[in-house]
């Protein structure tokens, strides 16, 4: 494992997702350095009117712009050059801060949603327009991203509003984002809309209050099916009609499955296309470790000498995961967190109940694959976007401070990576980020992954291979000592300024009706 040297960094600091920038915002500025030789290739100034603090910070898709905003207005700026330039003020309601703001189906087009769902609105930095849409179904902030989903390809907007005690979906066109069609769903109190990632299908989810019920509907409107819990459960199963719904639910990167967790200790995997239940993942009270299935438990040494040591023992008696010791007057119960790996042939689920223990399935033959048991709660897992099976887990303590955890089915248990001993006085400051550095351009057969790290002071990253499999991707050589370099004072630039984003073609402006072909 390689690490690379320490750059300045601060509370707002994200890789683009071609892995090939660090973008980091410093009072007044945006600092992007390149991933090869970690050196400064632009200073973004954001003009003396931003003043902060920083609510968002986010790439484009395409990892060619940046957005930042503050509570009175949002900067969108090309990172590389002076190309774009763009600046939205009073984007929402003075004094309140929105839940949420980011890039829309394109470069050029920013969406936020305003606080308490009073509206969800749509900037246009093209055309310099806005649509508004009032009455955005918005329970929380942490939820606010669940009320809308961009369709894949075509990029029609589908949107969840409540009116007059009814809730509705409406489908927006692009780049217009004229209203296509709309109609009620067959729902009491939906909670969330997800288009599958092929863009075939709509999935709408009723409140868990209201049972197991999901919709799904074609992309002109038509219910293609509905999911009311399994038609013939098991034994255990037998009350499952009468406990709370979804809780959670995920496609499959290729779109043949969904899962959907619910309050119950299992999960239930569908077949899109017919919406069937293909298989239900029982997670069982204790784990017997066989051939097939690993339990790996960890170990953590204290030396007095040096840091805190994490290893793995692989189990071979039969053990039981340790429940959840979060004080907490709420019964915590249920699957909230499932994630599919970029092959579509694992997927990993964590109880909440039992947050310490991470199961990993695998759904092609319907089997527990593994099981990894921590000591402290698993916090979050990431799957690497374009290295099938390869699993970033981060957990939350004081034991796992700057720290993270590599697996994949050939390892002998999680892979420890701990950033604090590269750090100044080996500690962490503040916020940490764990994420993959994407790179799309590299053959997935050929590569290895890395990691970035930061807090708020620097950041930092982790090649999890070693010399013999190519230099990272910082390059054999990295600057000798944090740098940080000064704003470039030749740039000249207009915060009111409005440059038109490069022509996006509008391939679709209306949406195919599935059942064409049936009439």
């Amino acid at each position: 494992m390689l690490f690379s040297p320490l750059s300045k960094s601060s509370p707002h600091a994200l890789p683009s997702p071609d892995g090939k920038y660090v973008a980091t915002v410093f009072p007044g500025i945006i600092n992007v350095r390149a991933v090869a030789g970690l050196n400064v290739v632009n200073v973004i100034k954001l003009g003396h009117d931003f003043s902060g603090p920083v609510i968002s910070f986010q790439w484009s898709k395409s990892s060619r712009l940046l957005l930042v905003a503050d509570p009175e207005r949002i900067r969108v700026v090309s990172a590389l050059d002076d190309s774009f330039n763009a600046t939205v003020r009073n984007h929402v309601s003075a004094g309140t801060k929105p839940a949420v703001v980011d890039f829309g189906a394109s470069d050029s087009e920013i969406c936020v949603v305003a606080p308490f769902g009073l509206k969800f609105t749509v900037f246009d930095l093209k055309s310099s327009r806005a649509i508004e849409i009032p009455n955005p179904k918005v329970f929380s902030a942490l939820s606010a991203s669940t009320c809308f989903s961009f369709r894949p390809e075509t990029r029609h907007l589908a949107l969840l509003t409540r009116s007059a005690g009814k809730d509705i979906v409406s489908i927006h066109s692009f780049p217009t984002r004229e209203l296509l069609r709309s109609w009620s769903p067959d729902t009491v109190d939906a909670q969330g809309l997800a288009w599958s990632p092929d863009g075939r299908w709509l999935a709408v989810w009723d409140s868990a209050s209201q049972g197991h019920r999901i919709v799904f509907y074609t992309p002109d409107g038509h219910a293609f099916r509905t999911w009311a819990g399994p038609t013939n459960p098991q034994p255990e199963d037998q009350d499952f009609a009468l406990g709370p719904g979804v809780k959670s639910l995920q496609f499959s990167a290729d779109s043949r499955y969904v899962a959907i967790g619910d309050f119950s200790r299992s999960v239930s995997v569908l077949s899109v296309s017919s919406v069937t239940e293909t298989l239900r993942l029982r997670h069982p009270k204790t784990l017997a470790p066989t051939e097939t299935l690993q339990v790996w438990q960890e170990q953590i040494g204290i030396s007095h000498a040096g840091p805190a040591i994490h290893t793995f023992l692989r189990a071979t008696q039969p053990i039981s995961p340790a429940p959840s010791s979060r004080d907490s007057p709420e019964l915590l119960s249920g699957c909230s967190l499932i994630a599919f790996d970029h092959s579509s042939t694992l997927v990993a689920t964590r109880l909440d109940d039992c947050p310490t223990a991470l199961w990993i399935w695998d759904v092609q033959v319907a089997e527990l694959r593994a099981v990894l048991l921590f000591h402290g709660n698993v916090a979050s897992i990431s799957w690497h976007p374009h290295v099938s099976e390869t699993l970033l887990i981060r957990c939350d303590g004081d034991q796992y401070d700057g720290s993270a955890f590599v697996w994949d089915p050939l390892s002998e248990g999680p892979r420890f990576v701990d950033f604090a001993q590269r750090l100044p006085a080996a500690k962490t400051c503040g916020k940490q980020r764990v994420l993959w550095l994407g790179a799309p351009d590299t053959d997935p057969a050929n590569s290895c992954p890395s990691i970035f790290f930061s807090d708020t002071q620097v950041f930092l990253l982790a090649f999890l291979g070693d010399s013999d499999q190519g230099p990272p991707p910082w390059g054999a050589d990295g600057p000798p000592s944090p740098t940080f370099a000064p704003p470039d004072r030749r740039r000249v630039e207009s915060p009111l300024e409005l440059v038109p984003a490069e022509d996006e073609s509008d391939d679709y402006n209306e949406v195919e009706d599935t059942f064409i072909h049936r009439r």
